[in-house]
């Protein structure tokens, strides 16, 4: 199937939130989204969403990169093969990366271009984007309430997730040992049978107290352990880490390129992978990232925190990967407040027992309602072909 597309836009959108998403190393104190759209010679529409939540500034540098670097390549000519083109701009941009000493941010900027030329490719072939993927299971996905905040906040929290339908729950801490004793404790003295709760740490502990608090931790009948080393640390560093933990680990959400992600599972220490495909790879290269952390018998959980785009793109990712008896993936579903997910998603989602139905459209499955973010919108950048 060849692509021409003949116009391209990016869309930034802030919103700012009453009470701030708390993270060891900082807090966002407003909800930032990349958006992207490309639109075919005949019409058809792709969307994608590119990561960008943290620094919230960073969102608008992508967007920058994307129009100046990747849309008129976009616009070049046809495109007969997306992930080709995936592979032939990742070789590109590799050198610009080091060049500027900002790989990640081309890489992400990539990434919302694979994702969107694929929703856009799956509704030519009025296919939805799991199916289109390879996918032959559309039964609804197990999903967890993501991103939420220490202290007495991660009770309420929990409870309020509950309500919603959340049968699994992952809480941020890495605030200290007493903190972070006292924000699990009663969370734990909360959960009913069958749930499930995870802790974050965001790359917050050094060695040291990496293998501190994990031993601490223990106390806790924790799902997993994610990143409480940062993910530049060397591999005996995860090995005490892992050796000390009683609870599986997990990372994966910044690594970056397929030699990280098979060296992570060549190490063996990570019980649970989290790629993003909005962060880095799209769909061209993280969905063999996925299919070979299956293979290698542990469990892959797409990692994603922010807009409506990247939510439903990892959900489809995860229901063509899926994952082994007993290891079946979860989708990480951020459970704070954001207008710029919910209003886009308002009747397209909805959890029920601990799971989520994909829609059933072509592509994504649904169409984003973008003009109606516009009271949000910061920056709108486009290029037609002339």
């Amino acid at each position: 199937m060849t692509i021409r597309v003949v116009r391209t836009e990016a869309f930034v959108f802030r919103a700012p939130i009453a009470v701030p998403v708390v993270n060891a190393f900082g807090a966002m104190t407003e909800r930032v989204a990349l958006y992207l759209k490309l639109t075919d010679a005949d019409g058809t529409e792709g969307f994608a969403e590119v990561w960008g939540n943290f620094p919230t500034l960073t969102a608008d540098h992508r967007a920058k990169l994307f129009d100046a670097f990747i849309a008129p390549r976009l616009l070049a000519g046809p495109i007969p093969d997306v992930r080709a083109f995936w592979h032939e701009m990742d070789r590109r941009l590799h050198v610009w990366g080091l060049q500027a000493g900002e790989p990640g941010a081309y890489a992400a900027a990539l990434a919302g271009a694979d994702l969107a030329l694929h929703d856009l490719a799956a509704r030519k072939a009025g296919l939805p984007l799991w199916k289109y993927l390879g996918g032959t299971d559309a039964s609804p996905l197990p999903c967890y309430a993501s991103g939420l905040n220490p202290d007495e906040q991660a009770l309420a929290q929990v409870t309020a997730a509950r309500e919603k339908g959340y049968r699994a729950f992952k809480i941020k801490i890495g605030f200290g040992e007493a903190r972070d004793v006292a924000t699990l404790t009663p969370v734990f003295a909360s959960l009913r049978p069958g749930e499930r709760c995870m802790v974050d740490i965001n790359q917050g502990w050094n060695f040291d107290s990496a293998v501190r608090m994990v031993e601490v931790l223990r106390q806790f009948p924790l799902a997993w352990i994610e990143e409480p080393l940062t993910c530049d640390r060397p591999a005996w560093e995860w090995a005490a880490v892992r050796a000390a933990a009683r609870s599986p680990i997990a990372a994966g959400e910044n690594l970056r390129g397929n030699l990280a992600f098979h060296q992570a599972l060549a190490d063996g220490h990570y019980s649970v992978l989290q790629p993003d495909c909005a962060k880095w790879g799209g769909f061209t290269a993280t969905l063999p990232v996925a299919q070979a952390v299956v293979g290698a018998g542990k469990t892959y959980c797409p990692h994603f925190l922010g807009g409506a785009v990247g939510l439903v793109a990892s959900a489809h990712l995860l229901a063509v990967v899926r994952g082994n008896p007993g290891q079946e993936g979860l989708l990480e579903w951020d459970a704070n407040p954001n207008p710029l997910r919910e209003i886009l998603l308002d009747g397209v989602l909805h959890i029920e027992d601990g799971r989520v139905a994909l829609p059933h459209g072509p592509g994504l499955g649904f169409t984003p309602a973008l003009d109606r973010l516009a009271p949000y919108q910061g920056l709108y950048l486009e290029r037609r072909n002339s």
